[in-house]
């Protein structure tokens, strides 16, 4: 049903909202945040928690080729939970759909504790990433059903940006449980059993939105198209946005894991580079392994500091997007991001050095290359009707993983074969943000209409 407040350009964008909606709106945010959670908790343990399953003495450039393989793992894994309980909730319902999501990543973030060996590993992050991306298509689905047209672009960048706080908690464990000691990564891990407490308010507080339940009564009696039908995305209408949708959400995914993520890694190296310096060019490799071992507490703090501003940064970002697709449209705030990005990734990994520099300009980074990623939430379920909305919105996010998957590929080979440093691989990587710029040519504008139903 249309908003009366709809055509009021004066009227602001929460006025009239129900408790209902804020309720949808708070519980779909907690559940992303869980689910950040499950997927930064490896990205803030990661250099702990990989060199501990691999034999010692393993180089680092060997050590970063499998963490991209894991993190390939993970990709793949959200391109199948995401098609897959995309798919499931417009058949059988986002509620219940989302209780699924919530039970897997949780179970299987607990489960990635007692991790043996990398490819232990790697299997454990690919069950937890098929929770993940079926939860944000769910997710992403409700709160743009639920909210009015507009509210839509303001509830769902909030909705996306709230995955800083999932970062946030993955940085504290970084500090206080991955670098303790007495503690270590495995616990950091166990923490993810946390989120399967949320189903309970889900279960209790949410039902299904109107408009799925009319699609599916309609279907059910046989006078509606089917629900949840992936072969319907590439037919005539539908194509275009099912390939604009999944081509913006490869480049955004590759550049947050080839170039976005390493942002850290710049402290850490900052602060690494701070204590050698103490002891002098001189020193040999037994001797700068030892020093790096007895400061390894600080240079966590440095790397999880990094990791705080790039998350800072990005959660402006996120929340930007909102307001700037409302004022410039869809298109032009997805180009305002990925000029940004590109821009922000040569100069901070080519020109930026010193824990000063870092502290100024890693918020800047993130706020650039992170911030479109509340376009996908804004702006993929305005692409797809409404029994196809969780299939679409789903496949677009998630199918895009499985692009990005080579680009981890490419940056493990470049940094362990090629011998190319990490800033030069995250620099070349950022410049996939120009694909991204050519494939908004093709891009529909859908600012100010209704979803489509």
């Amino acid at each position: 049903m249309a908003d009366p407040s709809d055509n009021l350009a004066t009227t602001a964008w929460y006025h009239g909202v129900t408790r209902y909606q804020w309720t949808v709106l708070a519980i779909a945010s907690i559940g992303w945040v869980f689910d950040v959670f499950e997927g930064q908790i490896f990205v803030a343990s990661m250099n702990e928690a990989m060199p501990s399953l691999l034999p010692a003495g393993t180089s680092r450039a060997t050590i970063a080729y499998f963490n991209n393989l894991t993190f390939v793992a993970f990709l793949l894994g959200g391109a199948l939970g995401g098609v897959s309980f995309g798919i499931l909730s417009d058949r059988i319902g986002r509620t219940r759909t989302m209780v699924w999501t919530i039970i897997m990543y949780s179970a299987f973030t607990c489960l990635s504790a007692v991790s043996k060996s990398w490819w232990h590993m790697a299997i454990f992050r690919f069950l937890v990433a098929m929770g993940v991306g079926g939860e944000w298509a769910v997710a992403s689905a409700m709160v743009a059903e639920v909210f009015p047209k507009r509210s839509r672009a303001w509830s769902l960048g909030i909705f996306h940006a709230s995955s800083v706080l999932g970062t946030y908690m993955a940085t504290a464990a970084g500090v206080l449980i991955v670098g303790n000691p007495n503690l270590g990564w495995r616990w950091g891990f166990i923490l993810g059993a946390a989120p399967a407490l949320l189903v309970i308010w889900v279960r209790m507080s949410l039902r299904e939105p109107e408009n799925w339940q009319q699609v599916r009564a309609a279907s059910l009696a046989g006078v509606g198209k089917r629900l949840g039908s992936f072969t319907e995305l590439f037919t005539q209408g539908l194509a275009r946005s099912t390939i604009v949708g999944v081509g913006l959400a490869a480049v955004g995914l590759a550049t947050f894991w080839g170039t976005h993520i390493y942002g850290k890694d710049l402290m850490r190296r900052a602060a690494e580079a701070r204590f050698l310096a103490a002891i002098g060019d001189s020193a040999t490799k037994l001797e700068k392994d030892a020093v790096l071992k007895e400061n390894s507490r600080a240079i966590k703090r440095a790397e999880m500091a990094g990791m705080f501003l790039v998350t800072t940064g990005g959660g402006l970002g996120l929340l930007a997007f909102g307001p700037l697709c409302e004022r410039f449209g869809r298109r032009g705030a997805f180009l305002f991001y990925q000029l940004g990005g590109v821009a922000s990734s040569v100069v901070l990994f080519q020109f930026i050095s010193g824990t000063r520099m870092l502290t100024a300009a890693l918020p800047i980074f993130g706020f650039l290359t992170l911030g479109m990623h509340a376009g996908f939430a804004i702006y993929f379920p305005e692409l797809f009707p409404t029994r196809l909305r969780g299939t679409g919105g789903g496949f677009c996010f998630n199918f895009g993983r499985i692009l990005a998957a080579p680009i981890l590929f490419l940056s493990g080979w470049l940094q362990r074969t090629a011998n190319v440093s990490l800033e030069n691989s995250a620099s070349l990587l950022g410049l996939l943000f120009l694909l991204g710029i050519a494939i908004l040519w093709f891009a529909p504008e859908t600012r100010g209409q209704e979803l489509p139903e």
